[in-house]
């Protein structure tokens, strides 16, 4: 399992991700940001710059709970919430 070791906040809604594989990432997570634990994270700038490593779960996550699977970060997994739109699609 691939996971996560630093983040650092960029312009927007981008960061770079550091992953234990010692590869490198700037990924634009808006379009990740679902659901209404990601609401304040989205709609304000400041507290999306907050984002940091949980070294338990190694990914990136707030305060306020929220956080992302690093194999939906690395590219290895869509969101759940992906995979049932695509299931309700069919």
């Amino acid at each position: 399992m691939i996971l996560i070791h630093a983040v650092k906040a960029l312009d927007g809604h981008k960061v770079l991700l550091h992953f234990s594989n010692g590869e490198q990432k700037v990924m634009d997570l808006l379009p990740l940001l679902r659901g209404p634990i990601f609401d304040p994270i989205r709609q304000n700038l400041s507290y999306f710059r907050t984002v940091h490593v949980d070294d338990e779960s190694g990914t990136i996550c707030w305060d306020n709970g929220a956080d992302i699977d690093p194999d939906v970060l690395y590219g290895s997994h869509v969101p759940a919430w992906q995979e049932v739109e695509n299931v309700v699609q069919v």
